[in-house]
């Protein structure tokens, strides 16, 4: 299955102040993130970004709010979205959900479970999540290949949204995100 941009939508999970510096390689996983908010928000698919306790891990880091401008975010207390049903009822709509950010083995984990149970096709962005340690990324997206999740790439993720070249849209992307060196 390919990812269709009329059904899709991206969820940034858990990308916040406090917990990012503790994330093996942190600023390039903060960096590819970036990149990969601001290319959907230029596609104009749908983002939400989560926050895992943010009275003690702070809030998502503003770089990436303010790429897009009307954020829409959803603190929680459980590590799964879904568990913690604070998934916006207009979100139902969404048959297939991006996902990125931290800790790829735990809050991104149990909400791509959370979402592979309730029917939706789930897309994890293998280049924008990460954990405290490298292992710890590599078991969790391993197991959410092993359940049914689609392990894919930034670049993945916006042609596949795009679906073809010689556009305006395509053109923008290129010269925006494509060209040079990437983080």
């Amino acid at each position: 299955m390919l990812m269709e941009s009329d059904k899709a939508a991206l969820m940034v999970v858990d990308v916040q102040e406090k917990l990012l510096p503790a994330i093996h390689e942190s600023e390039r996983l903060g960096a590819r993130i970036q990149w990969l908010v601001s290319a959907c928000h230029t596609l104009n698919t749908p983002i939400l970004f989560t926050e895992q306790y943010p009275r003690g891990l702070g809030h998502t880091l503003p770089a990436l709010v303010k790429l897009v401008e009307q954020p829409e975010v959803v603190d929680k207390q459980h590590f799964s979205v879904v568990a913690a049903n604070c998934l916006p009822e207009h979100w139902q709509q969404y048959r297939q959900l991006i996902v990125c950010g931290m800790e790829t083995h735990v809050c991104v984990l149990q909400t791509v479970m959370g979402l592979l149970q309730a029917g939706k096709e789930v897309f994890v962005v293998a280049d924008a999540v990460g954990s405290r340690t490298e292992e710890n990324r590599q078991l969790g997206l391993a197991r959410m290949r092993d359940a049914g999740a689609q392990i894919v790439s930034r670049e993945m993720v916006i042609f596949e949204l795009m679906r073809q070249a010689g556009t305006e849209q395509f053109r923008t992307i290129s010269q925006q995100f494509l060209r040079g060196e990437q983080p």
